[in-house]
Formats: structure tokens, sequence, C-alpha cells
């Protein structure tokens, strides 16, 4: 696993983000200035400096209920409301067309290109934060790109939710898998397949055979600047939702009983403490904004009608309800004494003031937020 897929997977998701949000405050006639203010207000989250200092740190990914909680905070840093179908749906579209991306990228280094056109859509409110992205990943080799690339494949691997766009536009089966293409230009500085050189002890040619490789490849005119400011060529990573249409997404059969498990309560779960105390210098600075003063806040809905997000909600996977597992541990150790005996012996009665509770100083940090 790569120390440095965070900052890429937590950019573009959020530069997806946008591009949706966007489309459905245009869609929902949403007034200017309020559509704006959302706008403007999650981006300044998303870049807030010491935000982006502490993810730009070396570091695992995080599961994915750990970061669908930060983008749950991100999508409420304003005065917009999403009720929980709107957000199952949010994000399902965000990861859904990331994946497909990164799937898509004719080199492992090329994921640092779609990041790039992510940012170009936002740069006019993120000032100097793209230069961090190219001084962190402008020196890394091709196999620390591919390295990368696999974290991020790994962790979209489970995730088979069908997207209307994807469908219509025959890039998505009916399962929800992607189809990728076998045709267009290949990667910078690579020929087009269909030809084997063979050689010599010496490095000399001396033979060449054909074969015929089943698609319809092109050479790659030119390579997409990795600059601040340039043509990026790979239009991935750009905004899909810029022509007007409606998306719908679907959960396929063979991932609802994974949704069932991963997503639950956005609440802390007690179970949870410790891997959540992992997110509180990065989310520190990012808390839910309540509606305050003579503008008042308003319901942002991701589905077409009022009809289709209460139908959604009923439809989603039922949560595990957090009493279950807790109720569970307290009957095991109400069965074995012996075993509570034994654990309470390990007990440090001699701690420092500061560890005495990490997950509940967690919860109440991110009460305050």
């Amino acid at each position: 696993m790569s120390m440095r897929t965070l900052p890429l997977l937590f950019l573009n998701l959020g530069g997806e983000m946008l591009y949706i949000l966007d489309q459905r405050l245009r869609a929902q006639n949403i007034p200017g200035d309020k559509a704006r203010r959302v706008l403007h207000d999650i981006v300044l989250t998303m870049f807030n400096k010491n935000f982006i200092e502490e993810l730009f740190k070396p570091q695992e990914l995080y599961s994915k209920k750990a970061l669908r909680t930060i983008y749950d905070r991100l999508a409420h840093a304003s005065i917009m409301r999403l009720n929980q179908a709107s957000m199952d749906k949010l994000y399902d579209l965000m990861t859904m067309a990331l994946k497909y991306q990164v799937l898509l990228c004719p080199r492992p280094k090329d994921v640092l290109l779609v990041t790039f056109n992510h940012l170009d859509a936002i740069k006019g409110f993120i000032r100097d934060n793209p230069a961090l992205v190219h001084l962190v990943y402008g020196s890394l080799s091709a196999g620390e790109f591919q390295l990368i690339r696999q974290t991020l494949l790994t962790f979209f691997q489970d995730l088979h939710i069908r997207v209307s766009i994807f469908l219509k536009d025959k890039v998505q089966n009916s399962n929800g898998r992607f189809v990728l293409p076998v045709s267009g230009p290949v990667p910078w500085e690579t020929e087009v397949p269909g030809l084997i050189r063979m050689f010599n002890h010496k490095g000399e040619e001396v033979k060449r055979a054909e074969f015929r490789h089943g698609g319809t490849y092109v050479a790659a005119q030119k390579e997409g600047s990795f600059e601040l400011y340039g043509d990026r060529v790979l239009k991935l990573g750009t905004n899909m939702y810029s022509a007007n249409r409606p998306v719908e997404t679907h959960t396929s059969d063979a991932s609802k009983n994974l949704a069932s498990q991963t997503q639950q309560s956005i609440a802390p779960n007690p179970l949870a403490k410790e891997e959540l105390n992992l997110l509180a210098k990065l989310m520190g600075g990012m808390g839910i904004k309540k509606p305050s003063g003579p503008e008042p806040g308003f319901r942002l809905n991701l589905f077409t009608t009022d009809e289709e997000e209460e139908q959604a909600a009923l439809t989603r996977p039922e949560e595990l309800p957090h009493e279950v597992v807790n109720i569970q541990a307290t009957q095991d150790q109400q069965r074995n004494q012996e075993l509570a005996r034994i654990m309470g012996e390990f007990e440090v009665t001699d701690q420092p003031k500061w560890s005495s509770s990490k997950g509940d100083d967690l919860l109440a940090m991110m009460d305050e937020l």
C-alpha cells in the first residue's frame, strides 16, 4: 500500500463532489448567491492550510467508513443540508466516477493529471495549494505511481454501483462493472501494439514479427502538462455533469451485502474510537455549519423528485445497530467472570492524563466541531 495515496483520493473525490453539487444546485434553481456560498464554503474547508498540511503527511489510507465521515462533514460545511438518502447518492456518484477515471488512466502517472483536472476546475478558490501537489508528487517514480494507482483500485474494488450516465454511454455493464476500451491513444512514449522485435545478445535487432491486437489504437499526440497550469490532454477528471442530464444510481445485488456492513451510522461508533482518533487532527477545522442570521439554510435533493428520495431512503441497506455489538460484548463479559478478572489485572492505573480516554477526547472534539 502506498503512503501517498490519501491526498490524491481526497482531492479527486472532493472535486467530483463539487461537480455534482454544482449540477444539482443549478437543477433545483437555487439562487446564485446561495449556490456560490455553498461551493465557496466547501472549497475553503477542503483547502484549509492546516488541513492540507496534515493531509499530505505520508500515511496509510483510511477505511471507507472513516473517509465517508469526512465527506459527510464536508458536505455540511455550509448552509446546505442533505438527508441520508441524498448523501448516499452523492457519495456513490463520487466514488464510481473516480473509480472509472483511475481504471482508464493510460499510465499510473496519469492519476496526477486527473487530480490536476479536478484542481483546474476550482483553482480560483485554492490559491497556492496545487503547488503542494506538484512539490510532493513531481519527483515520484513510475513504480511509486503504479503503487498509488493499485492502492486506489484496491479501495474501490468492492464498489459496483450502477450510474445512469455510465450505463447510457455503455461504459458500464448492468452488474456495475466498467467496460475498458480497446481503442484510442496509447500511453505517452508507448508504441501502438502489433509489432514484436527480437534482439541478439549484442542488442542488435535480428527479427520482427507482427500480430493482430484486435483493437483500434493510435499513438499519443503529446503528453499532458504536469505543471501548475497547462493543457492536461487527458479528459478524465473533468466535469461530466456540465451537460445538464439527470443522474441515477442503483446498488447492484452483489454490493448490497457489503453495503449493509460498511454503511453504518455517521454517529461515532464506540468500537471505532481508535480509528476515529486518527482523524482528530485531519478534521480539526471541519465543522458542520449551522445556519444563523437572516439567511436561512436550505435542503438539497440529489434525486429528481422528493418521492424518489423517500423511496431511496426506504430501500437503503439496514444499518447495523451499535447496541447489538455492545450488548454482546457485555454479555460475554458477564458469562466469563474469570476473563473479566484477568482483563482487570492488565489495567494500567498510573496513566498519563492525556491518554486516559483517547476515544472520548476525540468524540468530544467532534461534538465541538
